[in-house]
């Protein structure tokens, strides 16, 4: 099974934006400080989870993880696909940097979740809100 990671989205607040800039391969590379120790385990598989207004609302496959440069002038470059797969609103607390993200704490996709889990009325509250 995969590892994941989760990010906080810093200056995309909607998935719609995310979805229009992952088209340009520029946004299809996240530059991280630390190269992940689990990395071949996150490339078999994992997915970027994305957190946006306090909720992981989305996710890209991870295609690479890479190490540019040597000691304290390296830095980690992941490569993303750019599809943007939109998961279960999932509440989530800031954090710093990013975290490894077990698959069993994962929130649905939204193409897989039942679609009677929760009223019309509170889907539709959480779609204008832009959580969902």
């Amino acid at each position: 099974m995969p590892l994941h990671m989760i990010k906080l989205c810093v200056g995309v607040s909607e998935v719609e934006t995310l979805e229009a800039n992952a088209a340009r391969s520029d946004w299809r590379i996240v530059h991280t400080r630390m190269t992940p120790k689990r990395a071949a385990e996150i490339e078999d598989g994992g997915s970027l989870y994305w957190v946006m207004k306090g909720s992981v609302t989305c996710r890209q496959r991870i295609l690479d993880i890479t190490t540019i440069g040597e000691g304290k002038e390296s830095r980690c470059e992941i490569k993303l696909d750019s599809e943007v797969i939109r998961t279960a609103p999932l509440a989530r607390r800031p954090f710093q940097g990013w975290r490894y993200f077990e698959p069993k704490d994962a929130p649905p996709d939204l193409t897989t979740a039942e679609a009677t889990d929760l009223p019309d009325d509170l889907v539709r509250e959480l779609r204008e809100l832009g959580a969902w």
